[in-house]
């Protein structure tokens, strides 16, 4: 039978890393796209990040955000990973006709609530409308420029033993909204998606005079995968604390009777760095009087065993490997 696209291959974990690695990267390859970083940074007159992605999440409205905010706040922080100042957006939507006005408006009013808390204008654009039935609603494609310091390198592939891996806060509630919302779950509590905007947190980061080395939001693939790129990119272990991951209850509680495991669980408002030794701890301290750092922490360390592998230390004390996704856990969350 002749290989077809799976939806696990939109999933951020390795049949994604697997599809990149065999088809575009032969067929684009170039200094750029070698890094698989978020944004792509070039010099014209200055530096510039430049960054696209497109959003297809079901359903287009889950608690804490829509796809319009989703929209914004990704392609937003994909820039600041680059250790970018997001400046300007483009953004064209796909319509399927029929749709309502009132709930375009809704959407294009978070777009526009997300662009001024995060400061980027909407510079540029395209919509088309498409017969009933072939699209899901509304599929929103953007593309990001952003500004970029001379002396920054900030790459996931420049993680050097030593090193500390730091997490700006609990893991696994986007996935978990949108799960809950699509399928008409009720837990407990209502747990809302992360979606936010980090550019300003990584420019108090970076204001730091520190020395940071990655930076990720983990999306798709969840923290196990973002960390699994770290080590694959860098040639180098990477080595966590159970006891260090910061869980909601709420999460932990749904991911329990879902089966899901938080590690590989989406995010949408948090980031994973890593820095050197000297500087975490103060990092950490700045992270901390940010509104979307108000639970950063240390997590775990950069070695030189065992490169291109994940080893997380559990709660019981024991050491296990922690893969890359494989498959798809929550299709179409973002």
């Amino acid at each position: 039978m002749e290989d077809r696209i799976l939806l696990a291959h939109g999933s951020g974990g390795k049949l994604s890393h697997d599809i990149v690695e065999q088809i575009f990267l032969p067929l684009f390859g170039n200094t750029y796209l070698n890094k698989l970083d978020d944004s792509a940074v070039f010099d014209l007159n200055g530096r510039i990040a430049f960054t696209t992605d497109s959003y297809v999440v079901n359903p287009l409205f889950f608690p804490g955000g829509d796809i319009g905010k989703l929209a914004v706040c990704g392609t937003v922080n994909d820039l600041s990973m680059s250790g970018a100042a997001p400046l300007y957006l483009s953004m064209s939507l796909i319509i399927e006709e029929g749709f309502l006005v009132a709930d375009l408006r809704r959407i294009l009013e978070s777009v526009r609530d997300a662009a001024e808390e995060s400061g980027v204008r909407i510079v540029t654009g395209d919509t088309k409308v498409v017969n009933k039935g072939n699209t899901d609603g509304l599929f929103i494609n953007t593309s990001g420029v952003g500004s970029i310091r001379t002396e920054l390198d900030i790459s996931g592939s420049n993680a050097r033993p030593g090193d500390k891996v730091i997490l700006s806060g609990a893991i696994g509630a986007h996935g978990i909204a949108v799960l809950s919302q699509r399928e008409g779950l009720q837990f407990s509590s209502q747990i809302e998606s992360d979606c936010a905007p980090l550019n300003r947190l990584v420019a108090e980061m970076i204001d730091s005079g520190d020395e940071i080395r990655c930076l990720r939001d983990p999306t798709r693939g969840g923290l196990a995968t973002t960390l699994n790129e770290f080590a694959i990119s860098s040639c180098v272990g990477i080595e966590l604390e159970e006891s260090k991951i910061p869980v909601d209850e709420s999460v932990q509680a749904a991911c329990d009777m879902l089966g899901l495991d938080p590690l590989y669980v989406a995010n949408e408002g948090k980031l994973v760095a890593v820095v050197n030794a000297e500087g975490a701890e103060g990092i950490v301290d700045i992270m901390l009087k940010n509104k979307y750092g108000t639970v950063a922490s240390i997590i775990g360390n950069v070695v030189s065993e065992h490169p291109g592998r994940v080893v997380m230390k559990t709660v019981m004390g024991a050491s296990r490997i922690v893969d890359m996704l494989v498959g798809e856990q929550l299709p179409r969350i973002c």
